[in-house]
C-alpha cells in the first residue's frame, strides 16, 4: 500500500509581537492571538501556506480555533475577495457537492464524521479539484480526530486522508499553550463587552490564576463562554474569582474517613460487616422506642418476626 505521505512542514521564526486577528464572524471564539511558541509557529505556517492553498486540513479540538484559522487563511490569500463558506460536509456533500461549481474559499465542518459513502464522493470532488488550474478554488477540511490515526483504525480511506493532509494544520489545545491564556482572554474579553455596548472590565487578583488552573477540555469556545457568563456576574468593570463557573481545584477534596459511628453510637472497627451494621440500625431504632418491637418494626418496616430475627443473634449484638 503506497504510504502515506507526510504534512508539508515549515520553519517559524520567532514573532516579535502578540499577534492578533479579530473575527467579526466567530463571537465565540473571537481572536487569535501569539503568544506561545506552539502558536507562533502555526501563524508562520499559516502565513507560509495561505498563497498557495488548494486542499488542506485543519485537526484540533472543538473549541480550538479551527474555523477561525480557516478565516486568517482567507485573509492571507489570493483570493481573498472571493466567498468565504462554512459547510457541514455531510450536508454539502448531499446537496451540492458540484466540483465544477466550486469557487473562492469551502471551509467542510467536520470530515471525520463522514460515512463511507461520503468519503467517496469527497475522494472524487478531491480529485476533480487536482485537473483544475490552482488558486480558483480552496478547500480546507477541518476535523476534531487525527486523520492519519482514522486511517490506521480503518475508518478513513487511505487515499482521502493522503489528499487532504498533504498540507495539515495541527491546532494545539489551550491547555499545551496556557502562555496564551492571559492574553486571549483580555481580547475575548473586550470582544464581550463591544457586543454588550459595556466599557471596558479588568480582571481582578487571583482570576489569571483560576484561569491557568483550568483544563478547559472546550478550548478557546468555553474559555469565552466562561468570561462572558464572569461579565454578567462582575460589578464595578472588575472581574473577581469568585464570577468564574470553574471547579476549585485549589480545595482538596475530603479524604473518606472510616464508619466508626453509626446513628451516633460508636461501632466497632472490627465488626463492618453488613450483617452487623443492619443489626446495629435494628438496636438503635429499637433504643429509640424504648424497647417496643411493634413500633421499632414498623419504622423499620419490617415484619416483627424478622426483628426477632435479627436479634436472635445475641454472639454478635453482645460484641
Amino acid at each position: 500500500m503506497r504510504a502515506m505521505q507526510t504534512a508539508v512542514q515549515f520553519q517559524s521564526k520567532p514573532a516579535a509581537s502578540t499577534l492578533t486577528l479579530v473575527d467579526p464572524d466567530l463571537p465565540s471564539a473571537a481572536a487569535l492571538v501569539s503568544v506561545s511558541a506552539a502558536w507562533r509557529k502555526l501563524i508562520a505556517q499559516a502565513d507560509m501556506a495561505a498563497p498557495h492553498l488548494q486542499v488542506a486540513a485543519l485537526e484540533g479540538e472543538q473549541g480550538s480555533g479551527k474555523h477561525t484559522l480557516a478565516r486568517y487563511l482567507f485573509s492571507r490569500s489570493p483570493r481573498a475577495n472571493a466567498g468565504f463558506q462554512r459547510r457541514d460536509a455531510r450536508e454539502w456533500l448531499a446537496t451540492d457537492a458540484d466540483p465544477s461549481t466550486l469557487a473562492g474559499f469551502t471551509y467542510l465542518d467536520r470530515v471525520d464524521l463522514l460515512a463511507p459513502p461520503g468519503q467517496g464522493l469527497l475522494l472524487g470532488v478531491l480529485k476533480s479539484l487536482q485537473d483544475r488550474p490552482p488558486g480558483r478554488a480552496v478547500l480546507l477540511a477541518s476535523s476534531e480526530t487525527s486523520l492519519c490515526q482514522m486511517v490506521g483504525r480503518g475508518m478513513l480511506l487511505p487515499d482521502l486522508a493522503f489528499r487532504l493532509t498533504s498540507i495539515r494544520f495541527a491546532i494545539p489545545p489551550l491547555r499545551a499553550r496556557r502562555e496564551d491564556i492571559g492574553p486571549l482572554a483580555q481580547v475575548l474579553l473586550d470582544r464581550i463587552c463591544q457586543r454588550y455596548q459595556q466599557c471596558p472590565v479588568s480582571l481582578g487578583p487571583g482570576v489569571l490564576a483560576r484561569l491557568l488552573q483550568h483544563n478547559w477540555p472546550g478550548n478557546v469556545r468555553e474559555l469565552s463562554s466562561v468570561l462572558e457568563a464572569a461579565l454578567l456576574e462582575s460589578t464595578n468593570g472588575i472581574i473577581r474569582a469568585s464570577d468564574l463557573a470553574l471547579p476549585d481545584t485549589c480545595t482538596p477534596q475530603p479524604t473518606p474517613q472510616p464508619v466508626t459511628r453509626i446513628d451516633g453510637l460508636p461501632l466497632d472497627a472490627g465488626k463492618l460487616s453488613l450483617d452487623a451494621v443492619v443489626r446495629h440500625h435494628v438496636q438503635y431504632v429499637l433504643d429509640l422506642n424504648r424497647g417496643n418491637k411493634l413500633r421499632a418494626a414498623r419504622q423499620l418496616n419490617i415484619s416483627r418476626s424478622t426483628l426477632y430475627r435479627i436479634l436472635s443473634n445475641e454472639s454478635l449484638l453482645a460484641g
